[in-house]
C-alpha cells in the first residue's frame, strides 16, 4: 500500500478505523488484535487490513455485484496473507 494515492490511503485507513471503533463488523477488531498479537505494528495491522478492504471494493466496482461479508470475513482471517481477486 506504499504506492497508493496518499488521499486514497487516508481513506481507506478511515474506514479501517470506523470498522475498529464500531466493531462492524467484529472481524475486523479481531483481526487486528490477531495481527498485533503476531507482531504486526498497529499501522502494518491497519494496512492490511485496508488491503483485504480495497479488494473488496475493486471486486465490487468491477464484476458490478453486492458487497460480499462472507468473503470479506474469510479473507480477514486468511492475513497476513493476501486476498486474491
Amino acid at each position: 500500500m506504499e504506492k497508493a494515492d496518499p488521499a486514497l490511503k487516508m481513506t481507506l485507513l478511515e474506514t479501517v478505523d470506523n470498522q475498529l471503533r464500531d466493531n462492524d463488523p467484529p472481524e475486523t477488531k479481531e483481526t487486528y488484535k490477531r495481527l498485533r498479537r503476531d507482531g504486526y505494528s498497529h499501522q502494518e495491522a491497519r494496512e492490511l487490513i485496508a488491503a483485504v478492504l480495497v479488494t473488496e471494493i475493486y471486486n465490487v466496482l468491477k464484476y458490478q455485484r453486492s458487497h460480499d461479508e462472507e468473503k470479506y470475513i474469510a479473507d480477514l482471517k486468511r492475513l497476513p496473507a493476501l486476498p486474491q481477486d
